[in-house]
């Protein structure tokens, strides 16, 4: 155990739980929440760190009075729990040196998720529709709170694109494997003869990008607004109240008309277009450092089909992990846990292997 690298992190741990307090840093709530961020990341080294001193300070006594004790029964009892102490003192060095192997640094934010329908017409945005509400569902289940940012819906009840912000603890960790083509397999409503239809939509998933990070000059901003319109082209209401956001420089155009304020559709326009660009970004900075990681956080995944949802057989299949569930309904209702964690615990193999490996 490298034990002057784990004093850092607890000497780090310390300054910024006072950095947390300081009134300035509280009045720059961006900067405070970046800080906050990184004090639940060291807590949980220092914590883990914490953990492992008293196991090998436990197994270490044990030891010696296995060694030293007079009595006969006090020596054979120390010796038989001597090796459930050392299993302890391995497990959790094992799980600090985990913590301690770099991870992605977007893993802590909050997520952005941008779902459009593919092919297949109106069951395609039934089916988005379905995953906004697995989603929003999942969310709940982990105490995090959904902000509907866009929509634009069918008329049906499903949706051509929707938008929306998780807000929670690690919320980027567990869906940013949800990015990617997902494929459903069932008779739509709308099928009067009963024949299986095969639809998909895609699934991008964004970590939010804060001020700090993302730098946005006024004069780099084309603003438009228009009427905001509902399914057929109805009005939703008589002002323009829609906003439609173009940043100059990369051409990226965010549109929001969800909200009957202009300025909150504005907000949420230049939130989600915030996002895109530190995407846009960390995409550019992989390429030029290493094309090896494009899969991770470039644009390769969307165009993959990485889950399968087929409602005859009530199975559910992810091709990235090649492994497959039968309880499709329980994940549309939000019970994604089992997939997410498969999916994290190969992150996390994927992880070690990199950094253990020489080179």
């Amino acid at each position: 155990m490298v034990l002057p690298m784990l004093s850092e992190f607890e000497a780090r741990y310390e300054e910024v739980g006072l950095l947390l307090a300081d009134p300035a840093i509280i009045a720059r709530q961006d900067e405070w929440r970046r800080l906050a961020r990184e004090y639940r990341r060291l807590e949980e080294v220092v914590k883990a760190y914490a953990d492992y001193r008293e196991a090998v300070r436990r197994r270490d006594d044990t030891r010696q009075v296995g060694k030293e004790a007079t009595d006969e029964e006090l020596r054979a009892l120390a010796e038989a729990e001597l090796p459930d102490l050392e299993h302890e003192c391995a497990a959790r060095e094992s799980r600090l040196k985990e913590l301690l192997v770099p991870r992605d640094p977007a893993d802590d934010k909050n997520v952005i998720v941008e779902i459009r329908a593919g092919t297949g017409g109106d069951e395609a945005g039934l089916f988005a529709a379905d995953l906004y509400r697995m989603y929003a569902r999942f969310a709940e289940r982990h105490g995090w709170r959904v902000e509907l940012l866009s929509s634009n819906p069918t008329g049906i009840g499903g949706f051509k694109e929707i938008i929306f912000m998780v807000q929670g603890h690690r919320a980027f960790s567990h869906l940013k494997h949800e990015r990617g083509v997902h494929r459903v397999q069932r008779v739509p409503s709308t099928e009067a003869s009963g024949r299986i239809h095969t639809s998909t939509a895609t699934v991008a998933v964004l970590p939010e990008a804060e001020e700090v990070e993302v730098s946005i000059a006024p004069d780099e901003l084309a603003i438009e607004t228009f009427c905001a319109s509902g399914p057929g082209g109805q009005h939703v209401n008589k002002t323009e109240s829609a906003v439609r956001v173009t940043h100059l420089p990369t051409g990226l155009v965010v549109s929001c008309q969800d909200e009957k304020s202009q300025h909150k559709n504005k907000e949420r326009a230049i939130k989600v277009l915030r996002a895109r660009l530190l995407e846009l970004a960390t995409r550019q900075q992989d390429e030029e450092q290493a094309r090896a990681r494009r899969a991770q956080v470039g644009s390769a995944e969307r165009s993959e089909k990485i889950r399968t949802y087929n409602f005859p057989d009530s199975r559910i299949t992810d091709h990235r992990l090649k492994q497959t569930w039968h309880r499709v309904d329980a994940v549309l209702q939000g019970d994604l846990d089992p997939l997410i964690e498969a999916l994290m615990a190969r992150e996390e193999a994927e992880r070690l292997a990199r950094a253990t490996t020489p080179g």
